[in-house]
């Protein structure tokens, strides 16, 4: 698999290359120069396959001869080793729940085969890996389960402080061994900042061995892909072939990894991206102007994001033609009170208990069956769920919380005690703390 940047097409680099560098120093991202069409015959029978057949599958095609057919196969087995059921709630819509893995939100996907590919590439004798990372709230849980006692790796996680729930802020904050997290007084954005100003930096790069777990890193998306696919393996045995995703989006990594895996032959008619009121693409779709903004603090925290790093690479798949991306992407965006109605609603209609970022995803789908009525009657509408309703207790009412089945990874965690260091949005701070670490 050969990789370019963004921001220069002629940069090429291997996959290797691209999974330890994260983000070449022109600050682009890196992207495919090669994307694989799967075979019909394995598309029109996705119904045939598990989910660790298709993502082997969908593996393979992309990265080649870069990693032995038997070793994808077992980092594929240890990293994926847990379902993402497509759970019907009428006739035609469904839910995807991508809350089934260790840390209860769809970034184990990505965390997890990301963890096992570095781990698969490193060598004994190599210097530490430094694996840098920025969350909202589910990336940090995730990759800090994921990188988790893996040799010659340390993790170092900043998060926005009070801008995560408890459980989030516990699954990063309480593990020790070789993860550590720096809890920031500002945003998501400010965090994802200091992460990008360290790769830029030619001291650190000089005297550390950087890298990324955000989604910045070309090893996140790939996995994002396989739970697309599986999902509509599942509608195909259910008898559904018209298939609407509607993606709760922040980053936009999740969506991108959708639109990665439609250029791949992914049978699907229409994607829609459903925002809180971080809504910097919902403003480009429909203005042609792409103007970030600061984030502002939601209950649906995992999408506080006011600058998306992966919108560089959808534009990048569509040769930047905003008309094209339209064409297949729609967009909402939703406040908190219309995200706590949808919340109840979904109960009231389903007796289905939805996170916050679930019910953004919901209500897009509502509204774009208003916009589209003609489309709304041929098609199955699949929404994602990023993650378990447990992480967001102060969102529901006394009915709801009563009836969340509490995983017992989160009993476990409220028994620990939080580690973190306080720091402002200083650069400089970051910096020395990371040149200094190991002297402490």
């Amino acid at each position: 698999m050969k990789l370019y940047s963004t921001n220069n097409p002629d940069l090429r680099v291997d996959f290797q290359s691209a999974v330890f560098n994260s983000m070449p120093l022109d600050k682009g991202l890196y992207m495919p120069t090669f994307i694989p069409v799967l075979d019909e015959e394995f598309l029109q029978h996705l119904d045939r396959y598990t989910l660790p057949e298709i993502a082997y599958k969908v593996a393979s095609a992309l990265l080649q001869d870069d990693i032995p057919a038997d070793d994808l196969k077992a980092i594929i087995d240890e990293a994926i080793n847990f379902a993402a059921p497509v759970q019907p709630l009428d006739d035609n819509t469904y839910v995807l729940e991508l809350f089934h893995g260790p840390s209860l939100a769809f970034k184990d996907f990505g965390a997890r085969f990301m963890s096992r590919i570095m781990g698969y590439f490193l060598k004994e004798d190599e210097a530490l890996l430094d694996v840098l990372v920025a969350t909202s709230g589910d990336t940090g849980g995730a990759v800090a389960l994921g990188f988790l006692g893996v040799p010659n790796t340390r993790v170092t996680i900043l998060y926005p402080k009070g801008k995560v729930s408890d459980i989030q802020e516990l699954q990063l904050c309480s593990n020790g061994q070789n993860i550590r997290a720096i809890e920031i007084d500002g945003t998501f954005d400010d965090c994802q900042l200091l992460v990008k100003q360290a790769f830029a930096d030619e001291e650190l790069n000089r005297k550390m061995r950087l890298t990324s777990a955000n989604s910045i890193n070309i090893s996140r998306l790939i996995p994002q892909t396989f739970y697309y696919f599986n999902a509509v393996a599942q509608l195909y045995r259910a008898g559904k072939r018209k298939i609407v995703f509607s993606v709760p989006s922040g980053n936009f990594g999740n969506i991108a990894a959708g639109l990665l895996a439609y250029q791949m032959g992914l049978p699907v008619s229409q994607f829609i991206a459903a925002t809180n009121v971080n809504d910097t693409v919902p403003r480009f779709l429909e203005s042609g102007v792409y103007e970030t903004r600061p984030s502002v603090q939601t209950y649906s925290n995992a999408m506080d994001v006011g600058a998306p790093s992966n919108w560089v690479r959808i534009m990048d798949l569509f040769k930047g033609d905003r008309d094209k991306v339209k064409e297949l992407v729609s967009s909402f965006r939703y406040t908190d009170e219309e995200t706590v109605k949808g919340i109840t609603d979904i109960y009231s209609a389903f007796n289905y208990i939805a996170c916050p970022h679930t019910a953004i995803a919901w209500l897009a789908i509502q509204d774009y069956r208003k916009q589209y009525p003609d489309v709304a009657g041929t098609s199955a509408f699949v929404f994602l769920s990023t993650a378990h309703a447990c992480k967001f207790p102060d969102i529901f009412n006394a009915e709801m919380a009563a009836k969340i089945d509490i995983p017992e990874q989160v009993e476990v965690l409220k028994s620990k005690t939080k580690q973190a260091t306080a720091m402002e949005v200083d650069f400089s701070a970051f910096k020395t703390f990371l040149l200094t670490a190991d002297e402490a």
